[in-house]
């Protein structure tokens, strides 16, 4: 399907740029604008872009369902926060004390 007259780019075409991000690195941010660079275009009027946004959300859904890793693999990122937390606690922080007072 012609997603954008403008540079007469297809469905297929911006479907195949966005898996090929995706397999160079799977947790990139993939935008509308990368995917132009890669194709070497640029968005003439942006009507398209609702569109190639909505094409890169299905097929990086799709792309991290296919390629899901067991919940026990998966840290969530609050998870991790947390972890972090508890190592940093007791270590001392180069900042004012609580008790000190400005003269």
């Amino acid at each position: 399907m012609l997603i954008c007259q403008c540079n007469m780019i297809t469905s297929k075409e911006i479907e195949d740029i966005v898996l090929d991000l995706l397999k160079a690195d799977p947790w990139q941010l993939v935008v509308p604008a990368k995917v132009y660079s890669e194709l070497n275009r640029r968005a003439k009027c942006a009507g398209c872009v609702p569109n190639v946004v909505d094409i890169i959300v299905q097929v990086t859904e799709n792309y991290h369902a296919q390629n899901a890793h067991p919940p026990g693999d998966v840290v969530t990122f609050q998870t991790g926060l947390e972890k972090l937390k508890k190592q940093r606690s007791g270590v001392r922080r180069e900042r004012r004390s609580t008790g000190h007072r400005a003269a």
